[in-house]
C-alpha cells in the first residue's frame, strides 16, 4: 500500500500548478477546480515520488515537483504498465487510461527534464475519475484487484 504525497491543480492549460492539501472529484469529469475538468479521457495525472526523487538527484536539486505538472504524487505504488487497472486513493477510484508523455513545458521549467521523463513510464499515468470523492494528502493509495 502507498500514500498520497502531494496534490496539484492546473490553474489553466499550460498555466501554473497550485498545491492543495485536499481536492474533490466528480465522476466522469475530473477534479473540481482543475483545468482538465470535463475532459473525456485525461481527467487526472499521477507521478511516483520515487521517480521524482531520482530526477531531483539527477538534476542536482534544481527541479520542483510541480514542474512535472501532475495532479497527484504517490509513494509506494508503481505506475508502470498499468493501463486498465483501477487505482484507489482514499475513497477515490481512478481507471488508468494511459502513460503520460512529458511535453515541452518540462524543458521550459528545467532543460532536459522532458527527455529524462520520456522513457519507461517515468512521466507517470493519466486516468478517468470513477466516482465523486474527496481526497487529501496522506490518504492511502493502492491497486484494486
Amino acid at each position: 500500500m502507498g500514500r498520497l504525497e502531494a496534490i496539484w491543480l492546473k490553474t489553466s492549460h499550460g498555466g501554473a500548478m497550485a498545491s492543495v492539501s485536499e481536492v474533490s472529484s466528480q465522476k466522469n469529469k475530473g477534479l473540481l477546480g482543475d483545468a482538465n475538468f470535463g475532459r473525456s479521457r485525461r481527467q487526472v495525472t499521477f507521478i511516483e515520488k520515487e521517480i521524482f526523487d531520482a530526477m531531483d538527484h539527477r538534476f542536482s536539486g534544481l527541479i520542483e515537483p510541480e514542474m512535472r505538472r501532475a495532479n497527484f504524487m504517490v509513494k509506494g505504488v508503481e505506475l508502470r504498465e498499468t493501463v486498465g487497472r483501477i487505482l484507489s486513493i482514499g475513497n477515490l477510484k481512478v481507471k488508468i487510461s494511459g502513460e503520460t508523455k512529458p511535453c515541452k513545458i518540462m524543458d521550459e521549467a528545467c532543460q532536459g527534464l522532458m527527455e529524462a521523463l520520456n522513457t519507461k513510464w517515468r512521466g507517470g499515468v493519466f486516468g478517468c475519475i470513477l466516482n465523486d470523492a474527496s481526497v487529501k494528502v496522506g490518504d492511502d493509495v493502492d491497486w484494486l484487484l
